[in-house]
């Protein structure tokens, strides 16, 4: 799909795959990085906490440094745009946060916009979560310490067109009205 086109949810959802390559030296237009954001927004989120924020990282000089924290990467190196995830623990139900699954919910929709696009990103989580990473760029964000780094988007237009991998069929994944029939 050519960069411009946008395609339905149901084609988005088919063609997300976590991109690792290198992106062409292109803009991510920031037109196109608000959209991707407010889908993230649009996210359900437990009790209507909206624990999860963002900063949208399109500064070169931000990116590179980014990209330094994460091994230099290609990924990252190439990235126009970084979008980081940031998540609130505060409790929503009695002690219960729900900052995870609120951010997952919103990376999701974030992801299949980032698709929907023409653009491509990988889910980094792990990554950040490994030897103080998120806390480094938060501190190089000027995010709040009461406020956890979670996900990291780099986004870009794809180097090379690759396709996702292949899943499971729903025959081997899914059972209708008792597990295993």
């Amino acid at each position: 799909m050519m960069k411009g086109q946008n395609m339905d949810i149901f084609e988005a959802i088919a063609n997300r795959h976590s991109y690792r390559g290198e992106f062409q030296d292109k803009p991510v237009l920031r037109k196109d990085l608000e959209k991707i954001v407010q889908a993230g927004i649009d996210a359900p989120s437990g009790c209507n906490a909206q624990t999860t924020s963002f900063v949208v990282v399109d500064d070169p000089q931000l990116i590179a440094k980014m990209a330094a924290i994460f091994g230099d990467r290609p990924v990252c190196t190439t990235a126009r745009a970084i979008i980081v995830c940031l998540a609130d623990s505060t409790p929503a139900y009695g002690t219960t946060s729900f900052d995870r699954e609120d951010c997952a919910a919103a990376v999701e929709n974030m992801l299949l916009a980032i698709t929907a696009l023409g653009y491509a990103t990988v889910w980094y989580q792990g990554y950040v979560q490994q030897n103080g990473n998120g806390r480094k760029i938060a501190e190089l964000l000027g995010v709040s310490d009461l406020l956890r780094v979670e996900v990291v988007l780099p986004i870009g237009v794809p180097l090379t067109n690759e396709l996702p991998r292949p899943k499971k069929s729903l025959i081997d994944r899914v059972s209708f009205n008792c597990f295993g029939r």
